[in-house]
């Protein structure tokens, strides 16, 4: 496991494409409850990513995410979204 990151949406858009090119089939995203994923999950993990500090709702953090993920696509595609 890489440790918890946090980034900025271009950084986060600059890891997207590094899967790929790295032979990487399948991504998984995992959304963990308020207190975060237990231990196991963490020690399977590639890679855990903080949203944020605070604890939001999950069905909030799942729009959220769709939202960053979006975000990153159209920052690789160069696209006008991201300011």
């Amino acid at each position: 496991m890489s440790g918890e990151a946090t980034w900025t949406s271009p950084a986060f858009a600059d890891r997207l494409p590094a899967s790929g090119d790295q032979g990487v089939k399948q991504v998984t995203f995992v959304i963990g409850g308020a207190y975060g994923l237990n231990d196991a999950m963490r020690d399977r993990a590639d890679l855990v990513l903080a949203l944020s500090a605070m604890t939001f709702p999950h069905q909030l953090v799942r729009a959220l995410f769709a939202e960053q993920l979006y975000r990153a696509y159209t920052i690789l595609n160069g696209t006008p979204y991201h300011h």
